[in-house]
């Protein structure tokens, strides 16, 4: 451990009163603790630089660009403008790394990647920043080649940054939850495999991000953080198993399944019968998952499992926050053929976006701007009475009987205003 001088931070010091961890708290343990006297000295001047943005109210980060050979992002450079007063971390810039499938990982890998960090970075990590993407924190011009030369030998690649297909995410999946309606981390891979140079080239009006969670939880966000959201789902009855029903009925009692399961149904499709048994109005199930993520020995998805595939979810930027419209009701996933399904639509996706999308404007503000319609035929999917904004607020009726409709209210119009 260096002997260095250190900066004060009586402001940061405050962060770390309180019964929560604190950021402040790991890095000062990097500072005074850590045997690497370059790793002390970039988080000692870490620590000053932050506590004069503190005392300032002030950022002192600026932008850049730097990347690797080959890759035209994923590093988000950050040079201090008060370099001169904190020297030690002129330099520290982002290096977003791609996260497995799933964010599985084993403990020979997590200690490869961190070795690697220590070795040209400031040791500081994020598992995982907002993007999805394994955050290193603080590399200087003169080591992030370095960096990603040697992760990249052994299996690691960079994820997006800049207007390019951002690091795509996936949930834990079947390995860990019974809900699980898709294989999703197959999904993920496909759609990776195939953009991955979408990833690494910044050429699109802005980011496009892929999302897929098993099954509708959406433990991802992805219907409303995803430009292409893939949702798993199921088209027949959901199971119930009637003995672990009652078991919980006779364990809880009637008020509480009241009050927390059959009152709480979205879509009230769920009642009790005399014998206590559940009884499930399925026309009307909207897949809220509240009944299964409270019963789940009890009910479960149905047998027909698919996924359904969303577009156009953000968060705040030019117009607000948008949820993802359904493109894909309902897609088997059974052979190879279906997942290059999936990649084909994605591609005819991006495509349209890229010709007609104006510049920082995702795919839901053009779908916005262009109309559905018009979106749905440039990327050649027809129209669906499930592409709905507001579901079960839209009435989708037949019209084959209209004419004669309207025959009989102006025939009743006429017969009222004589009749005055």
């Amino acid at each position: 451990m260096a002997d260095i001088k250190k900066y004060p931070t009586p402001m940061l010091d405050v962060l770390e009163d309180g019964p929560w961890p604190s950021f402040i708290s790991g890095i000062k343990n990097l500072r005074d603790n850590h045997p690497d006297e370059r790793i002390n000295n970039v988080t000692n001047g870490l620590l000053g630089q932050l506590e004069h943005s503190y005392e300032t109210k002030m950022g002192y980060w600026k932008g850049g660009t730097i990347s690797v050979f080959g890759y035209g992002g994923g590093i988000i450079p950050r040079f201090s403008e008060v370099g001169d007063k904190f020297p030690e971390s002129r330099e520290f810039h982002t290096l977003r790394v791609q996260p497995t499938p799933g964010n599985y990982y084993t403990t020979d890998m997590m200690r490869k990647l961190a070795d690697s960090w220590e070795k040209w970075g400031s040791g500081l990590q994020t598992f995982h920043g907002q993007t999805g993407n394994i955050m290193f924190i603080g590399a200087d011009n003169d080591s992030f080649q370095h960096f990603f030369d040697e992760i990249n030998d052994y299996g690691w690649d960079l994820g997006g940054a800049g207007p390019c297909v951002r690091t795509a995410m996936s949930c834990v999946g079947a390995a860990r939850c019974e809900q699980s309606c898709a294989n999703e981390h197959a999904v993920h891979r496909h759609l990776v495999n195939n953009f991955t140079d979408d990833v690494h080239r910044p050429a699109l009006p802005y980011k496009f991000k892929f999302k897929v969670s098993g099954c509708p939880n959406d433990c991802q966000n992805a219907i409303e953080r995803a430009d292409f959201a893939v949702i798993g789902t199921w088209r027949d009855h959901k199971k119930i198993n009637q003995d672990h029903w009652k078991a919980f009925v006779a364990d809880k009692g009637v008020e509480y399944v009241m009050d927390n399961v059959i009152s709480r149904c979205h879509s009230k499709s769920l009642s009790l019968g005399e014998d206590n048994s559940l009884i499930a109005d399925e026309s009307n199930c909207v897949r809220s998952m509240h009944c299964m993520n409270v019963v789940p020995k009890a009910i479960s998805p149905g047998d027909d499992k698919g996924v359904t595939i969303l577009c156009g979810g953000k968060r705040t930027l030019k117009i607000g926050d948008l949820m993802g419209t359904v493109l894909v009701p309902f897609m088997k996933l059974e052979t190879a053929e279906d997942y290059e399904q999936i990649v084909e639509l994605a591609e005819e996706i991006i495509d349209f976006w890229a010709e007609n999308g104006l510049e920082h404007e995702r795919t839901g503000e053009m779908i916005e701007r262009i109309g559905l319609v018009n979106f749905l035929e440039g990327i050649g999917v027809d129209p669906d009475p499930n592409m709905i904004a507001q579901p079960r607020n839209v009435s989708y009726v037949r019209t084959d009987g209209w004419d004669e409709a309207a025959e009989e209210w102006f025939n009743r119009k006429r017969e009222e205003k004589a009749a005055s």
